[in-house]
């Protein structure tokens, strides 16, 4: 079975916790504070692997989870990193954040490896925390907590030019012909289930990667049938051809056809729907009527909003060659660039802000701050950086812990201190 959606669930590894030590040696009876570090944990990392088309991997196996880093030792030891866990994925899919439904990364373009989730930072060993006038710290940091997440993958087909038209109407015949793909083609509704992909060479122009997409329904937006499923694989195309049965051999009427599936574009969404089209009038060998001519009826609803009519026909290639080459032509005239969706949610930002206890205290003239959630904040943020010095002010703002330094009674000029960061108050 094609599997282009999984959901699943992922988690980096925590770092390891500082260690706690001194020295205890014959000759040294007061020896300072050698307690190690402790490791880093393992990170989520997605990975393309052209080898692969589908999320087949991810159907039968939901969880995955790097290691945790090791424990810091003593005499300075530093503890084992853990090893990064690596996912590999097709060309395509992207990674959205389960419950928000944002995009957390495009597997796609030029994005072939992305961090999803880091892990932890290992904790400093109490070797780190002596001053003159703490010359045996009995504390050592805790290893960064690690991230998780709940993630749904979605794979989107990459194809220059979608193949789109209700069910039967010769779309998998078409690409047959095209393309040396070699999708399965029968006499009934609904055959293809998955995209078929093939690649048209033409001489003297320029070739283009073609999508053979599931068959639509009416209610598709909304979910009917294989509605998402088709929709879903025509994000990425920048060309639309809409197969129709201008022989109406099944009793569909080809202009209404049209005009139902671009509804249904429209409502899934609109800027997809406004992409350009091209209409390629199939079953043109099958078409007896001596009274309306379909292919006319047809050029005069459309080509006024200049959509362009092609009569073919999939099985004797008459008038194939015509519609490549004009799709051809429009794809030079587009940006050549992918469309790849936008990174949404940040894990590490998000992730930051769930509800951990700290605490803010006054000690002798000192404002200390601590717990897990101000841990974390400073295990992830470069306070060396500008932008990561205006992220720690953010932070300390959007979570209430200014306001608590302020309730507490603290004055400009006054120090704070947070585990081994320790700065002077300024509004």
């Amino acid at each position: 079975m094609f599997a282009d959606r999984a959901k699943i669930f992922i988690r980096s590894g925590k770092g390891g916790d500082g260690h706690v030590s001194f020295r205890r040696e014959l000759y040294v009876p007061n020896g300072g504070p050698d307690g190690g570090d402790g490791g880093r944990g393992g990170d989520v990392i997605f990975e393309v692997d052209e080898g692969l088309n589908t999320l087949q991997d991810f159907r039968h196996r939901r969880k995955f989870a790097a290691k945790d880093g090791e424990q810091g030792g003593k005499r300075r030891c530093h503890g084992k990193d853990a090893e990064d866990i690596i996912l590999r994925v097709p060309e395509g899919t992207v990674i959205k954040e389960a419950e928000s439904g944002k995009v957390i990364a495009d597997m796609s373009g030029d994005n072939r490896r992305q961090v999803v989730l880091k892990g932890g930072k290992g904790g400093l060993g109490n070797q780190h925390f002596a001053t003159a006038t703490m010359q045996i710290p009995k504390y050592a940091q805790p290893g960064q907590p690690s991230q998780e997440l709940w993630v749904n993958l979605e794979l989107k087909v990459i194809a220059d030019v979608g193949l789109v038209g209700f069910p039967n109407v010769g779309k998998s015949t078409l690409l047959s012909r095209v393309t040396n793909a070699q999708p399965k083609i029968a006499n009934y509704h609904f055959t293809t289930l998955n995209p078929n992909l093939g690649v048209v060479d033409l001489e003297g122009a320029s070739g283009f990667v073609i999508a053979d997409i599931p068959g639509l329904i009416e209610g598709a937006s909304e979910g009917v049938g294989l509605g998402h499923e088709f929709l879903r694989h025509i994000e990425r195309t920048k060309m639309m051809i809409h197969v129709v049965d201008a022989a109406g051999s099944e009793g569909r009427d080809p202009v209404e056809d049209i005009h139902k599936i671009n509804a249904e574009l429209k409502a899934y969404n609109p800027e997809i729907a406004a992409r350009p089209q091209v209409i390629a009038a199939n079953k043109t060998d099958l078409i007896y009527s001596e009274d309306e001519d379909p292919i006319e009826r047809l050029k005069a609803e459309f080509e006024p909003e200049g959509i362009r009519v092609f009569p073919i026909s999939g099985v004797t290639g008459a008038g194939i060659s015509e519609l490549l080459y004009y799709v051809s032509g429009e794809l030079a005239k587009l940006d050549d660039t992918p469309i790849v969706f936008e990174q949404e949610y940040f894990p590490e930002e998000e992730l930051l802000y769930i509800d951990l206890p700290y605490t803010v205290e006054k000690e002798d003239d000192v404002y200390v701050v601590e717990g897990p959630k101000i841990e974390k904040m400073l295990g992830y943020t470069n306070l060396d950086s500008e932008k990561g010095f205006a992220f720690f002010q953010k932070f300390l703002k959007d979570t209430g812990i200014l306001n608590e330094l302020e309730e507490a009674g603290i004055q400009e000029g006054d120090t704070v201190r947070m585990y081994g960061l320790q700065f002077d108050y300024y509004k």
